[in-house]
């Protein structure tokens, strides 16, 4: 068995769980409703506020769908329940963030500014504390989107080794290089 197949998916309350007769699985929640398309080789059963997926044989294809799918759906129960949270900070001189609704207005030491779109899933922050780099905060229900978007920003300014300038996540450690050193007689 996978692993993480294996493990059922407890279901909290306030939040329901449907699967279609097309495997499609429904999750509603306080916070919204998600929806994904399981592949027909699986089969996903909900009993006893728990959702349990199923593989048909043990070959190494159905393996990997078994623990995918498994993910898939427990990240859609956390995300409406709970919600999902991204924080990027900018480093660097001159790096700022404002957002005006959902276009968010980045710059980032290029000559011009860079306008992006974020999609109306996310609930988009920015703030810039005294004394501190520039944060950006994305929130949302769809851990995937989230993630997509947050590594779209991350690339538009990647963090370079030798002076740690650039977009990352908060907390995220950054190994740093040397650089070069004048000769020494």
């Amino acid at each position: 068995m996978s692993r993480i197949g294996k493990k059922p998916i407890n279901i909290p309350a306030g939040v329901t769980v449907d699967v279609s007769d097309h495997n499609q699985v429904t999750v509603k929640g306080p916070k919204g409703t998600l929806v994904q398309e399981v592949n027909p080789d699986i089969s996903v059963k909900v009993a006893d506020n728990q959702v349990v997926l199923e593989r048909p044989t043990d070959s190494k294809r159905h393996k990997s769908l078994h623990g995918l799918f498994r993910s898939l759906v427990n990240n859609m129960v956390i995300g409406v329940n709970e919600g999902y949270k991204k924080e990027l900070e900018l480093v660097g001189v001159g790096y700022k963030a404002t957002n005006q609704g959902q276009v968010l207005e980045l710059s980032l030491g290029y000559s011009h500014n860079i306008f992006l779109m974020v999609p109306q899933e996310i609930a988009i922050k920015t703030e810039t504390p005294k004394g501190k780099n520039p944060l950006i905060s994305l929130e949302g229900i769809d851990k995937e989107l989230i993630g997509q978007v947050a590594a779209k920003i991350k690339s538009l300014r990647r963090v370079e080794p030798f002076k740690g300038k650039g977009v990352r996540f908060v907390g995220e450690y950054v190994r740093r290089k040397a650089g070069k050193t004048a000769a020494k007689k």
